[in-house]
């Protein structure tokens, strides 16, 4: 709980530190700018703060939330933000879902009990066919890289056979 305090305090101060330049500032053109970069950090945090919502509750429960959020984010910053949020949280569930596959094929308990509570066989294999690109780049950083850098052999990942397993997995 000490951690969340810390994160609301070091917020809190950003945008007072903002507010304060805006105040203070002797011209128009600078309260504008620190204006502009409290907006600006404000959104970030809504947008920021809406990706763990979707990284907590899951990507399939959340669709309809998912639609809404990005029709106002559309509203708001047009196509090209809506753009951006989208490609952010793909990247971000995709890291999520990638990470837990990964331990999922190296036989972590935890990893199953959290595809069993979260998902059936259908909806995997719908994030499966979806996050498969995520599922190379994760293996690629956290496998492939760390084992040449201290020279360690590394398991082979095949993102077919962890697909077999998980379908044993969850067809039970």
């Amino acid at each position: 709980m000490k951690e969340y305090s810390y994160l609301i305090v070091i917020i809190v101060a950003i945008f007072s530190i903002t507010l304060a330049g805006a105040y203070f500032s002797p011209t128009f053109e600078e309260e504008k700018s620190f204006m502009e970069l409290f907006f600006l950090l404000g959104s970030l945090l809504f947008i920021f703060s809406a990706l763990v919502i979707f990284a907590t509750i899951g990507f399939g429960s959340f669709a309809i939330y998912a639609a809404i959020f990005l029709a106002a984010v559309m509203g708001m910053y047009g196509v090209e933000g809506a753009t951006l949020v989208t490609g952010v949280t793909y990247v971000t569930w995709g890291s999520i879902f990638a990470m837990q596959v990964l331990l999922f094929y190296h036989h972590l308990r935890s990893a199953t009990d959290w595809f069993k509570k979260r998902y059936t066989f259908k909806a995997f294999k719908k994030e499966y066919i979806a996050f498969y690109p995520m599922l190379w780049i994760a293996y690629f950083f956290l496998e492939f890289i760390p084992s040449i850098v201290y020279r360690e052999d590394f398991l082979k990942f095949i993102p077919s056979k962890a697909f077999e397993d998980m379908k044993e997995v969850l067809d039970r």
